[in-house]
């Protein structure tokens, strides 16, 4: 029957989705992780390496205004997501990151985070110079996914941030997380290096260059 959720069609179907969007080693990666071994293969990325047209929101409703935002609203994101509970996003922000999003009718839709200082991911040391930032946890509320507002935000915070002087645009892209990666190309952006990070039962961590491009 068209529809049978416990159908083979169905089946395959669903497994077709999970290859076709990275999902499948990416949860392969977190059954492993459970157990103690937590490997991430991930891209260095610089966005925007040539001019982009500006994106476009999709939809007959435009009425967003981009925002920097404050403890009511990092508040808010956490009460609210599922499964950031272990992100101190107030630390983030008291640490001198900037979070930007999207609100529409003053009801939150987007929002990212923007890091201007060296920082450390997964025992490895990013040295960011004063022209240099790197964009992270960027996350779309569900009632707004479909509309392209994340290539939207993130182009705009570009926009925010040569206005502070700062040009060069840094973020990571996880190697099974096909949606970002191709978010990201949207905008331009190239794989600078491809990095192995592994984590043995939270105690060994070892980081590796598998690539320069």
């Amino acid at each position: 029957m068209e529809g049978d959720k416990g159908g083979l069609s169905y089946r395959l179907k669903w497994m077709s989705n999970i290859i076709k969007h990275g999902l499948f080693w990416h949860g392969v990666r977190n059954n492993l992780a459970k157990i103690g071994i937590d490997f991430m293969p991930y891209y260095w990325v610089k966005e925007a390496i040539s001019p982009i047209s500006p994106p476009e929101i999709r939809g007959v409703e435009k009425d967003f205004k981009i925002t920097t935002f404050g403890e009511a609203e990092i508040n808010y994101i956490k009460n609210t997501i599922i499964g950031i509970e272990q992100k101190d996003l107030l630390a983030d922000l008291k640490n001198g990151e900037i979070c930007i999003g999207l609100k529409h009718k003053n009801e939150i839709a987007a929002y990212m985070f923007i890091k201007c200082r060296p920082f450390v991911f997964r025992k490895r040391f990013f040295d960011l110079k004063p022209t240099d930032s790197y964009l992270h946890s960027m996350y779309t509320f569900e009632a707004y996914r479909g509309k392209n507002l994340a290539p939207y935000l993130r182009y705009n915070s570009y926009n925010y941030l040569e206005k502070k002087g700062i040009t060069n645009f840094y973020s990571i892209s996880e190697y099974f997380n096909k949606s970002t990666i191709r978010f990201k190309k949207k905008l331009n952006s190239e794989p600078m290096k491809l990095y192995l990070s592994l984590v043995m039962f939270n105690y060994w961590t070892l980081n590796f260059i598998l690539k320069k491009y």
